[in-house]
């Protein structure tokens, strides 16, 4: 910029935007309350109560770990209750409520607070969270899903049923609609799918991670199973549209480039496969999204755009 004649050269960012980390925040908690309205209505109303402790427990560890250590609060941004949301909507409704507040604890003391808060942890909380509790909690975060809104029938999740070989699977419009065993916000395809058309139209996340990340996954469920009806079972299954819409776009944790984005949906979606078809766990997603958080930094090197006229040493 020329003033007076003089070059005046200042860091970057050079362009900036209105939009603050509370709006971004704020947009993903109503992104998200689809889904917590249908968890609710299919698993019945603990599902509010697992969903409340993670939140209440999330901003309390935030808050006290801001006071034991002398920093400066950070509850009020939401992000801890974002946090405490997307983990309790990755949570059975039939989980104990120990787990739920140590899971919340770990996913924002352990994971976030200790690493420097919003935007330096180098995974995101609640899929760290949820991998630290299938480990550490396993009988409560595996037990059969109690579908209220069908007569109580407790029903185990399509996965596992395609894991073991044995069972009946849900009809596929039964699976749309979230009628069928699993977390609490994971089931409901059409509520996700509007949370998801809510964050593209405000323009919080782009659609390329999420978008490679499904699309891979069903074809490489195809490949791997031979089955297109499968495959879109294994897309339907799990907390695959939960994790590729709202926690493998999380902003800090993944590459910031389109094509960065798209090699870390790509990432993922092989993993999930992989973990789904050879592992001993049903499920991949948490894990893959926390296995591709640890490689984004190569995965931005890798695909940074080059700068205009840069000339290397």
């Amino acid at each position: 910029m020329m003033e007076d004649n003089k070059l005046i050269v200042s860091v970057s960012p050079h362009i900036r935007t209105g939009r603050t980390t509370r709006g971004i925040m704020l947009d993903v908690i109503i992104a998200l309350i689809p889904a917590l309205i249908a968890g609710t209505v299919i698993f019945g109303i603990r599902s509010l109560l697992v969903v409340a402790v993670c939140i209440v427990s999330c901003l309390a560890g935030e808050i006290l770990f801001a006071l034991i250590t002398k920093r400066q609060q950070t509850a009020g941004d939401l992000s801890a209750i974002v946090t405490g949301l997307i983990l309790g909507l990755n949570l059975p409704a039939s989980v104990d409520i120990f787990p739920a507040v140590v899971g919340s604890l770990f996913a924002i003391v352990v994971v976030k607070c200790l690493f420097g808060g919003l935007g330096k942890n180098f995974a995101n909380p609640a899929a760290a969270a949820r991998v630290f509790m299938l480990v550490a909690f396993a009988n409560t975060m595996g037990a059969a899903a109690e579908i209220k809104i069908v007569d109580a029938v407790a029903s185990p999740t399509p996965l596992a049923i395609m894991k073991a070989g044995e069972g009946t699977l849900p009809k596929l419009t039964d699976m749309i609609l979230g009628l069928r065993g699993g977390a609490i916000g994971e089931t409901c395809a059409v509520a996700l799918l509007i949370g998801f058309a809510y964050l593209m139209i405000r323009k919080v996340i782009t659609w390329h991670t999420t978008v490679v990340y499904v699309g891979a996954v069903f074809l490489l469920s195809w490949l791997a199973y031979g089955s297109a009806e499968t495959a879109l079972y294994q897309v339907l299954s799990g907390g695959l549209l939960i994790g590729a819409i709202f926690m493998a776009t999380d902003y800090s944790t993944t590459p910031t480039s389109n094509l960065g984005k798209a090699v870390f949906g790509l990432g993922c979606a092989l993993l999930t496969v992989l973990i789904r078809r050879f592992g001993s766990y049903p499920e991949g997603v948490s894990f893959s999204i926390l296995l591709m958080n640890l490689l984004t930094n190569y995965i931005e090197k890798l695909t940074a755009r080059k700068p205009l006229g840069e000339v290397k040493a």
